[in-house]
């Protein structure tokens, strides 16, 4: 073969331009390439790192926040419980107050009616004995053919009522 027998003549050049392309390659992409590359590659790692840690803190931050914002809603919450609680207080007070002052003008009133009932019942006490004078007057007169006189069947009724 034709081919093999040559390989000696030309195997120098070939070694030469096989070591100056890749002598030319390593020094372009190697030397040239891969260092922007790997800044690239830096810079986007730094850049996560960097958000990832942001991100963390936004986290821890929110934590702090809902935990004050619910620490000030149970304080909120308390305070208005405490309003109402006054609210009630106040409330109950006031009736108290307005149940009192009724409670006043009721036994007033039930004073004033039951005095009213006192002189209506001495009223018709008063009637009660005059009717039964006159009647126990008649009853002698038809019965007994006799009189008595009024002041006698007045003083006999009062005695009769009362004992």
């Amino acid at each position: 073969m034709p081919q093999i027998a040559q390989l000696a003549a030309t195997y120098s050049s070939q070694i030469f331009w096989l070591l100056l392309t890749f002598g030319f390659v390593f020094f372009v992409i190697g030397l040239g390439m891969v260092p922007k590359i790997q800044s690239t590659v830096d810079a986007r790692d730094s850049k996560i790192a960097e958000d990832l840690a942001r991100a963390k803190a936004a986290f821890a931050r929110a934590d702090e926040l809902e935990e004050e914002h619910r620490t000030r809603e149970n304080e909120a919450r308390a305070a208005a419980q405490g309003v109402v609680a006054e609210a009630k207080a106040k409330a109950v007070k006031d009736t108290e107050k307005q149940v009192a002052t009724a409670d006043k003008k009721i036994a007033g009133k039930i004073a004033e009616a039951e005095e009213a009932v006192r002189a209506a019942s001495a009223a018709a006490l008063t009637e009660i004995e005059g009717v039964a004078a006159e009647a126990a007057q008649d009853m002698v007169a038809k019965i007994s053919g006799g009189k008595v006189t009024a002041a006698a069947a007045k003083k006999a009724v009062k005695a009769a009522l009362n004992g």
